[in-house]
């Protein structure tokens, strides 16, 4: 059987200078796509749709070892942190496939 290892980030945005839902969805709109397609993740936004100045997005990645995944979720963070300086929250849940079995 082959191993391998999943991250869940629950990523809570902080969007200060939203004055509509139209520009809180552009800014959250280029922030998936880069996620999605400079760093590989997997996201989606999962909760408050209706507020312009919050966002939650569940973003996964995968890796055949830990090092290289917790390497990844590190790398996912840092962009992020560095991109929302001024509201980011990031929770991390790591799970083996065998912890999901």
């Amino acid at each position: 059987m082959g191993s391998g290892y999943v991250a869940v980030l629950v990523i809570e945005l902080h969007f200060p200078e939203a004055g509509s839902l139209k520009s809180k969805r552009k800014e959250l709109q280029s922030i998936k796509s880069q996620l999605h397609g400079r760093l590989g993740v997997a996201v989606a936004e999962t909760d408050h749709h209706d507020l312009w100045q919050r966002a939650t997005l569940t973003a996964a990645l995968a890796s055949g070892s830990l090092g290289a995944l917790s390497a990844a979720a590190d790398g996912v963070e840092r962009w992020l942190s560095a991109r929302c300086p001024d509201g980011v929250r990031v929770e991390r849940i790591v799970a083996s496939v065998e912890d999901l079995r």
